[in-house]
């Protein structure tokens, strides 16, 4: 949901950003990443509690932004009830970057630690894509029913869709129409996704929002439930991966004991956690041994380490970029802390990817024109819908007197006469040659990216058969 391009100064007044690294290519992203770290600590005069502190930092960063976000959620909504976006953003929005325009979020804080929560999805018109993801506490994605695939048990062919999410250690019967999922951590974020055509078709998708359920299973058992007034999203003063920046390094860990109490790491974790064990940092602990500037050390080195990390599975093709392992991590915690950095809520590859291009817009001052061209047949293959957007610089929407921010889902892309599609990106508009709908504008100068979404995506293009094309300059 949110993707951040943080930067932060290096020992030598250098900055790199995420955005710098994967201009690069794959293995000199990785090994200049690795030089520049290199460049600000050795090893030889760093402690084991140093260390351990640093590790302990990308550990546990997914945890605590997760429950920043909650606060920050919660100050607007009460835990167990859905907030819906009621509109889509356009470039005045600055509170959350990378914004998509093809769908509305249903988002719900849950805690199950009093009992289960029945999540009932609507029958919704054939053809509009859903996606209810399931996030555990530390940014898992543990279950993700969709319009594609609704997983539920057998025998429930149609909807309305009904689930129970359980959490750790939850046992009891259940209803047979019901559709356990069962969590690892009592704090669970559902972050929904309903498609959305456009302006005109926002009522639609707010009467689906009005029809989503959210309620105890014991008040869904005995018919206590009653339709929720729909809640809009607060923005917060100050977006909640700054939040976490600003805190103080002992009060980061002093939190990360305290949300370890309540949301539990795994099991596999169990070796990091004797480590981090060493210096105090444990469910319901107090981290010991190491001095407030020491701390303050280990955590801004962590958080850059974080900012510049490029997993090294991330594929480059045609200068276009995505990371085919989002959503679950396993032991993998640096490729977790940094996905929670520039993009909390990151969906599974199966639900989305996000081919990215990177490029600068101008020639020396000369506003530059990009062409993008699928050939006949070789669109993105989805089963949902794909599009392409635009960002400026500061990785918000590009203003222009068009209004045109996305193309290929709202508005419909149109082939030429040998079914090729070709997208003049562009700041100026190209005039009557370019069909409605083929022209994406970008800033005047600068540099831009372009998110290219695919919306329940084939397994050719997760597995790279598929390949985005090139980008290119016309002269």
């Amino acid at each position: 949901m949110n993707e951040w391009d943080g930067a932060h100064s290096s020992g030598a007044g250098r900055k790199i950003t995420r955005r710098t690294v994967l201009g690069w290519a794959t293995t000199a992203a990785v090994g200049l990443a690795a030089c520049d770290r290199a460049a600000e600590e050795d090893p030889a005069v760093r402690s084991e509690a140093d260390l351990i502190a640093n590790e302990a930092y990308v550990f546990g960063y997914p945890l605590v932004l997760m429950h920043a976000t909650r606060d920050a959620a919660l100050k607007s909504t009460p835990i167990n009830r859905f907030q819906h976006a009621e509109s889509l953003p356009t470039p005045d929005r600055r509170d959350v970057v990378r914004m998509n325009l093809d769908t509305l979020y249903s988002t719900a804080w849950l805690d199950l630690s009093r009992g289960p929560i029945v999540l009932q999805v609507p029958a919704t018109d054939p053809g509009r894509y859903w996606l209810m993801q399931i996030m555990d506490a530390w940014t898992n994605t543990i279950h993700n029913p969709s319009s594609v695939r609704p997983q539920v048990r057998p025998g429930v062919p149609t909807p309305p869709f009904t689930y129970v999410i359980t959490g750790p250690n939850w046992s009891g019967a259940l209803p047979e129409d019901l559709t356990p999922l069962p969590t690892p951590t009592p704090t669970v974020w559902i972050l929904g996704r309903i498609q959305v055509n456009g302006a005109a078709d926002i009522p639609a998708v707010r009467d689906i929002q009005r029809g989503i359920r959210l309620a105890p299973l014991d008040d869904w058992v005995a018919r206590r439930v009653a339709p929720a007034d729909p809640v809009e999203p607060a923005e917060p003063s100050k977006p909640p991966a700054e939040q976490v920046d600003d805190m103080d390094a002992r009060d980061f860990f002093d939190q990360l004991c305290v949300l370890m109490d309540t949301d539990p790491p795994a099991p596999a974790d169990e070796p990091a956690m004797a480590r981090f064990a060493e210096i105090g940092i444990a469910p319901g602990g107090s981290v010991r041994g190491l001095s407030d500037a020491d701390l303050a050390d280990a955590a801004t080195d962590a958080k850059h380490t974080i900012d510049v990390y490029v997993d090294p599975q991330t594929r480059i093709i045609n200068d276009w970029t995505f990371d085919p392992r989002i959503g679950t991590y396993g032991t993998d915690y640096l490729h977790r802390a940094s996905v929670a950095r520039h993009n909390l809520g990151a969906n599974l590859a199966e639900d989305a990817i996000y081919p990215t291009y990177y490029g600068t817009a101008d020639d020396n001052g000369t506003p530059a024109r990009f062409r993008l061209r699928f050939a006949a047949g070789q669109t993105p293959p989805v089963d949902a819908f794909w599009s392409l957007t635009a960002y400026g610089e500061d990785d918000y929407l590009v203003p222009n007197p068009a209004g045109i921010y996305a193309v290929g889902h709202q508005v419909p892309v149109v082939p030429g006469l040998d079914g090729s599609i070709e997208l003049a990106i562009q700041h100026d508009d190209p005039g009557s040659a370019v069909p409605q709908g083929n022209w994406l504008p970008i800033p005047s100068e600068g540099p831009f990216s372009l998110a290219m979404r695919l919306f329940a995506p084939r397994p050719e293009a997760i597995a790279g058969r598929w390949q985005p094309p090139p980008v290119t300059l016309l002269p």
